[in-house]
């Protein structure tokens, strides 16, 4: 057992004593102070709160005259739960109960037996898992979610409200949006972290200002990361969004006028892939392909076929609303036949291919982009992959071809990410989201409704709603957002209706899986979708569901 322990001036000498009275019975590390001079407590509390929060330390000890200061300085750190203890029975209750970690004592009320006493039986006390302590020392630690960013309550109170807002409304709804999913808490604190302070234009080791050790420091964590996760050769990790992921390859790779052929925006594409309304179809001549008019899924020889006849520069695959997997072999051979580069956007499978749950394109593909909050649930940003013959070329694309200062504390948080998909249990949630989705798909189709080429294999799948209910995608997520079921309108292959109103909807399962959410909880969901769409203008029935979604997900609360 490690325990780390403090005092300032007033509890020096009751420090002294617990010090000598259990170096023997485990690994005691003094922290100070070395004498009775006068200081500060905080100075004294900082190391031991670390330590504790860290894992450094199972416990920690603190002791001033009264035990208060220490213990509000040491618990403004996350994963702390100081205490105060004058007695053996709070010290027993509050190990039982709370969880707590770091004893505080205080000199002018306790006496030095008494104190050892209570400090003996704080480390020996084991805590009690009754699910009613679990459940009240997760909220404890949650505190909804708001303590993370409490400060505005009082700095900015409008912008507190808005959040405020957004962690109700992710708390009480259930998010279907196949691009959205939630960070962890650990991501969202180095997003919000003092390392947006820096500016850092280059790279690191070659920056244009001073004072880049630090954020050097994280962009390597995160570039190293995410070439150890996804087996790269090369990772620039700057770019802010996924387009600008898709403009650094461009840029780096092909001329203004040259050919891309890829998926069309209307077949499952993204804006970035050629839209005319977007940078790359302004610039670039854009040639799209499709999938097959009868099974709506990829046709291969066909798009072989197309490469070898239009010759293209980039041949881009990956999709932002295509259910099924993608064949990266086949791809690869197809440019090989066609002389052009490999590029493939793995924006929305970045997660699945982390956690094995889809084929990785980076063994095959010349360039890999990615955003890194979807599947892969970290902060909003974006990311490219490459061979390493393409390093020079891409990063002078990202720095300083289109960007200028990156945002090295979102860089910090993609590190954070990058190092919670290293972890075993990662692999487990990749292989539910798609079994969540598989289970949603088949309850929804089980009620009638058109799936779009039949089925998913990743994380998304397509309904029909226009040949199935005669309603458009736009009046569908309408109603169920009525009813607390969040997802988005959007075109299908071959789609007769404009964009706006569009013939389908695009439902997502990697939000709720974060959540927890399996296969029980899937087929709920289905048949709350069906029940909304079999009769959209039915306010009673949206109402129910909205209730029945509420009492479901005050279950699974969100990270």
């Amino acid at each position: 057992m490690r325990i780390a322990i403090a005092s300032d001036h007033g509890g020096f000498e009751m420090k002294a004593a617990l010090v000598a009275a259990i170096s023997g019975e485990c690994e005691v590390q003094d922290l100070g102070p070395a004498s009775g001079e006068s200081c500060d407590y905080p100075d004294y509390a900082i190391p031991v709160a670390k330590a504790v929060a860290s894992g450094a330390a199972d416990f920690g000890v603190l002791v001033c005259r009264s035990g208060i200061g220490m213990s509000m300085t040491a618990n403004r750190f996350q994963n702390v739960r100081a205490t105060i203890c004058t007695t053996v029975e709070q010290a027993t209750v509050t190990r039982q109960h709370n969880d707590a970690n770091v004893l505080c004592l205080g000199a002018d009320n306790t006496a030095a037996d008494k104190a050892l006493a209570i400090l003996r039986a704080f480390i020996a006390t084991e805590t009690d898992n009754n699910a009613r302590h679990v459940r009240r020392r997760w909220k404890l630690e949650r505190a909804q979610r708001l303590s993370d960013c409490s400060g505005l309550m009082r700095d900015d109170p409008e912008v507190f409200a808005a959040i405020e807002a957004q962690t109700r409304q992710e708390d009480a709804e259930i998010n279907l949006i196949a691009s959205e999913n939630t960070s962890s808490r650990a991501c969202r604190e180095a997003a919000g972290s003092v390392l947006m302070n820096k500016y850092a234009e280059g790279y690191p080791g070659k920056r244009w200002y001073s004072g880049c050790l630090p954020v050097d420091a994280a962009e390597e964590l995160a570039r190293s990361r995410a070439c150890q996760l996804f087996g790269a050769e090369h990772a620039n990790v700057q770019p802010h969004c996924g387009s600008a992921a898709n403009m650094a390859v461009y840029f780096a790779t092909i001329k203004p006028g040259d050919t891309i052929l890829s998926l069309a925006l209307d077949q499952g594409g993204h804006l970035s892939h050629g839209s005319p309304v977007n940078f790359s179809g302004k610039i670039y001549n854009i040639v799209p392909y499709t999938v097959d008019r009868e099974t709506e899924m990829l046709d291969y020889d066909a798009l072989e076929r197309q490469a070898l006849e239009v010759k293209p520069k980039i041949l881009l695959t990956g999709a932002s609303a295509y259910p099924r997997k993608i064949d990266f072999k086949r791809i690869r051979e197809t440019c090989d036949k066609a002389g052009c580069l490999m590029m493939v956007d793995m924006a929305h499978i970045a997660g699945l291919v982390a956690g094995g749950a889809h084929e990785s394109p980076v063994p095959y593909a010349d360039f890999v982009t990615t955003t890194t909050h979807k599947t892969l649930g970290g902060p909003r940003g974006g990311m490219v992959l490459c061979k390493e013959k393409y390093a020079k070329a891409l990063d002078s694309a990202v720095f300083p071809g289109m960007q200028g200062g990156p945002l090295e504390n979102i860089i910090a948080a993609k590190a954070v990410c990058f190092r919670e998909w290293m972890q075993p249990a990662k692999k487990d949630y990749a292989q539910q989201v798609v079994k969540n989705c598989a289970v949603m798909c088949r309850t929804v189709q089980d009620r009638g409704y058109r799936i779009v080429s039949g089925g998913t294999d990743n994380h998304l799948f397509l309904v029909d709603v226009k040949k199935s209910k005669g309603i458009t995608g736009k009046d569908a997520a309408a109603a169920l957002d009525a009813a607390g079921i969040i997802v988005n309108k959007n075109t299908i292959p071959f789609d007769t209706e404009s964009p706006f109103k569009t013939s389908g909807i695009r439902v997502g399962t990697a939000s709720v899986t974060t959540r927890g959410m399996k296969e029980p909880e899937m087929v709920k969901i289905g048949t709350w979708i069906a029940d909304v769409l079999d009769d959209i203008a039915n306010v009673e029935v949206q109402a129910r569901v909205k209730r029945e979604a509420a009492e479901l997900v005050a279950g699974f609360p969100v990270p």
